[in-house]
């Protein structure tokens, strides 16, 4: 399963929402775990796979977690979400960010310290979680995917300048 890079246009879509998970849904949601882990990342949307479903997978470790580990606890990873919707911010983190999507690109990103996400789960029933730290860095990242928003939308044109060259790079390679 092929990331897409920045570039491609499925990237900039907006997720159309999944009404009910179907065993090809599940087997996507498995088959992007895998593509994920290879790629050595914690999180990917299915536009990032060239997909248009309201899906994402989360798996952050729990150690990556640190003091905020104990309060997402009973958060199941990995986490599979189908239509999330982000809600309730809370505080604010700034962090290094990359994704999948813009290889060798990273940044310092401000996102919530704390959201509510509410979502379907593979088994088609409805959740709501709090989550926090890095789970909710993630949350929020991949919820901006489903919404066609990409993180380096997210920077300051000072920011953006920094890393405008790559950006151009990757544009013209992209897949």
């Amino acid at each position: 399963m092929d990331i897409v890079t920045y570039g491609n246009p499925v990237l900039a879509k907006p997720a159309s929402p999944v009404a009910e998970v179907t065993p090809e849904l599940h087997q996507l949601a498995r088959d992007m775990l895998e593509a994920m882990y290879a790629a050595d990342g914690v999180g990917l949307a299915a536009e990032q796979i060239g997909r248009t479903e309201a899906l994402c997978v989360i798996d952050v470790p729990a150690a990556s977690q640190g003091r905020f580990a104990e309060l997402d606890a009973g958060v199941p990873m990995p986490l599979v979400m189908f239509n999330p919707v982000v809600s309730e911010p809370e505080g604010t983190q700034r962090g290094n960010e990359g994704c999948l999507s813009f290889p060798g690109v990273s940044a310092q990103v401000t996102r919530a310290l704390s959201v509510r996400v509410d979502y379907m789960g593979e088994d088609g029933k409805n959740y709501s979680v709090r989550v926090h730290g890095l789970l909710a860095r993630a949350v929020q990242h991949e919820v901006d995917h489903l919404n066609g928003v990409v993180f380096v939308d997210r920077l300051s044109p000072t920011q953006r300048m920094l890393v405008a060259g790559k950006l151009r790079k990757l544009k013209r390679e992209a897949k």
